[in-house]
């Protein structure tokens, strides 16, 4: 997705505008834990401001589907961030090697944004474990007694 930027640098443009619905193809998604990436839309500006910096805000949502943590079954994940910085602090973040000329390719740092919104861990809503107990192990879903006397008092403060 590439964006001309010699109008804004000319001053022909006080804004430039972004509406964009993304698309991504199975193999940008191999070494991820991704399974899939729908519904994803970024939307913003890029304008030049009084130091003739370039600023670049972008609001993107999308919908992730990940692999659930305990059977492995595809999990909507729904994400939104917003991205609002100066277009050079942005695309050393990207590790971009190429200089701000007269185009930019936005693509690049909505996808690492994409990336750093992937949750650690997801749970399908209707999952239960297959085995709940085991030699020396057992599945706990709450923490119950034996708290130390010392902590409750804590709980007075609050």
């Amino acid at each position: 997705m590439n964006i001309d930027l010699l109008r804004l640098k000319n001053n022909v443009d006080k804004i430039i505008e972004i509406n964009e619905e993304l698309e991504f193809q199975k193999d940008q998604l191999e070494n991820t834990e991704l399974l899939d990436l729908k519904d994803v839309k970024a939307t913003g500006e890029l304008k030049k401001d009084s130091m003739d910096d370039i600023t670049l805000y972008l609001n993107v949502t999308g919908t992730m589907y990940l692999p659930c943590a305990l059977t492995l079954e595809s999990v909507e994940h729904k994400f939104e961030f917003t991205i609002d910085d100066k277009l050079e602090n942005v695309l050393e973040e990207v590790k971009n090697d190429k200089k701000i000329e007269n185009t930019i390719d936005i693509l690049p740092i909505i996808w690492e944004n994409i990336l750093m919104e992937i949750p650690m861990r997801v749970v399908s809503p209707n999952a239960k474990p297959e085995k709940l107990k085991g030699d020396g192990w057992q599945f706990i879903t709450e923490q119950k007694g034996n708290v130390n006397p010392e902590l409750e008092k804590l709980k007075d403060l609050l």
